[in-house]
Formats: C-alpha cells, structure tokens, sequence
C-alpha cells in the first residue's frame, strides 16, 4: 500500500454520498488527500481497503498514531469521523438526543428517500415504465422537510449542521432529474434552502474539479 502522511478519501466528484463525506472534511479542516475514483479501474489500494469498491471510502493511515490504522467506508461515518475531530461551526447536534433526532432523519434519506430516488432516476434499472410513481412517493417526503424548513432556517435547527449536509446532496440529485418540474412545487422552503446550498461557497469549493478530472474519465458506483 502507499505511503502517506495524511488521511486518504476515495472520491468521485458528483456522488451524493460523497459530497456530504467532502463537505464534512472540509467543514471540520482536516487535512487530508482527495484522491478521485475511475470505476472501470479501481485503484488496487482502495479495494484493498474496501473490497465493496464504492465511494466514499476514507483511510486514516497507521502512521497517525492518535488516530490512525482505520478505514471507513460509509460516508455518514465518515462525517462523524471528521467532525469529531475538529467542529468549529459546530455541525454536530448538542446533545445526544438531538444527534439521535438527526441521525434518524439521515436514515429517513438514506433509506425511503434514496430507494424512491433512485427508481425515480434509473426506472430502466428497476424495470419501470417511468418513475413517476416514486417521484411522487419521494415528494411526500419532501413536503415534511418543507414543512420543518418553513418553522426553522434549517434541518438542523438555527444553524447549517449534520442533517443539513447529510441530505443536501440528495434532495440535489432528485432536483435535478427534472429540475422544471421540481421549479414548479409548492415547496417554497425547501427551495430557498436548496438554492443557498447549491450557491453557497462550501459546495462550490468541494465540486471543484481536480486538475486531472477530464483526463481520467472519472465515474463512481453509489455507496
């Protein structure tokens, strides 16, 4: 395996699953290597590491003797792991019950919301005519999110947080399927807080491209 002197995270650029685990690091700064993904030619040492072979997969190499000699290979733990760190915007809820709270809306996502996303996405995958039918299913769970969004600022209460950048890159992915059609909601509070994710100088920064992006041909295998 290589060598290294900082944690590595496998990444592909446009994953959801990995822009939360990027949005993570770069929340907490932690410094770490940013190494992107080519799905028709894993990199040996990811595989090793995470024989699954999808993105995110962060290692923490042994030769960090405070922390080192992990891998993790789920982006919500990987979230966790960073913020633990270091939290100086303070992400993490303040209380276990509150981060109970929140990591149960995650699985919510992860779980329901990304089952109906997908179909919804790729209805050729699942045999579908269309994925009308889980678009719909996935909006229902949208509306509780505006609903939250229209009593506070946001997911995770007066301020950005974990549930926020947990979700974010997925209520993205399932905006831009059809983004007109998506214009067009009544969800008046989830949009605004969509719409300052997506311009905001944290996403903009963890979507920049790396220089050899273009040149590799990068794809990704959701985790």
């Amino acid at each position: 395996m290589p060598d290294a002197v900082l944690p590595v995270l496998y990444s592909f650029r446009r994953c959801p699953y990995a822009i939360r685990a990027r949005l993570a690091l770069q929340a907490s700064s932690v410094a770490h290597e940013l190494r992107e993904v080519v799905l028709k030619n894993k990199p040996a040492h990811m595989l090793a590491l995470s024989p699954k072979g999808t993105v995110p997969v962060l290692w923490v190499p042994s030769n960090l003797p405070a922390q080192g000699g992990q891998v993790i290979d789920q982006s919500l733990d990987i979230m966790l792991w960073a913020l633990r760190q270091r939290d100086p915007n303070q992400w993490l809820p303040g209380s276990l019950a509150d981060l109970q709270r929140s990591l149960e809306k995650i699985a919510v996502n992860d779980g329901l919301f990304k089952t109906h996303l997908d179909r919804y996405k790729y209805p050729n995958r699942f045999g579908l005519v269309n994925g009308l039918k889980d678009r719909d299913l996935a909006s229902v769970l949208l509306l509780v999110l505006d609903a939250e969004l229209q009593q506070q600022k946001f997911l995770s209460g007066p301020h950005w947080g974990l549930t926020d950048a947990a979700l974010a890159p997925f209520v993205r992915q399932f905006a831009h399927v059809d983004r007109p059609w998506f214009n067009t909601q009544n969800w008046p509070a989830l949009k605004h807080w969509m719409g300052n994710f997506e311009t905001s100088p944290d996403f903009a920064k963890v979507m920049e491209k790396s220089q050899n992006e273009e040149k590799t041909g990068l794809s990704y295998s959701p985790n």
